[in-house]
C-alpha cells in the first residue's frame, strides 16, 4: 500500500472510529489522522501477529476493520490520557 493511501485510510479509519467511540473525543483532523495512522498500525501489527494478516490491500475488508480496530483502541488511550491531564 502506498504512503499516501496509507494517510487515507489512517484518516478515515479515524473518523470511523471516532463515530463508534461514545462521547465526546477532543482534536481536530489532524488529531484524527495522526490517531487513525497509529491506530492503522497498531491494527495492522496486531493482525499480522495474532491473526497472520498484514494490512497490504487498500480494498480489503479485513485491512479496514484492523486499522478501525487499532483506531478504537488508540482513541481510548488517548482520551484516558488527555481526560487524566485535565483532572490532575
Amino acid at each position: 500500500m502506498s504512503f499516501l493511501a496509507f494517510l487515507i485510510l489512517g484518516l478515515i479509519a479515524g473518523a470511523i472510529a471516532k463515530l463508534i467511540l461514545p462521547g465526546k473525543q477532543g482534536g481536530g483532523w489532524l488529531i484524527t489522522l495522526l490517531l487513525g495512522v497509529v491506530g492503522a498500525l497498531l491494527g495492522g501489527w496486531l493482525g499480522s501477529v495474532l491473526f497472520g494478516v498484514p494490512l497490504t490491500e487498500f480494498w480489503s475488508l479485513s485491512t479496514w476493520l484492523l486499522a478501525i480496530g487499532g483506531s478504537i483502541i488508540v482513541l481510548l488511550i488517548y482520551g484516558l490520557i488527555v481526560n487524566r491531564r485535565k483532572t490532575a
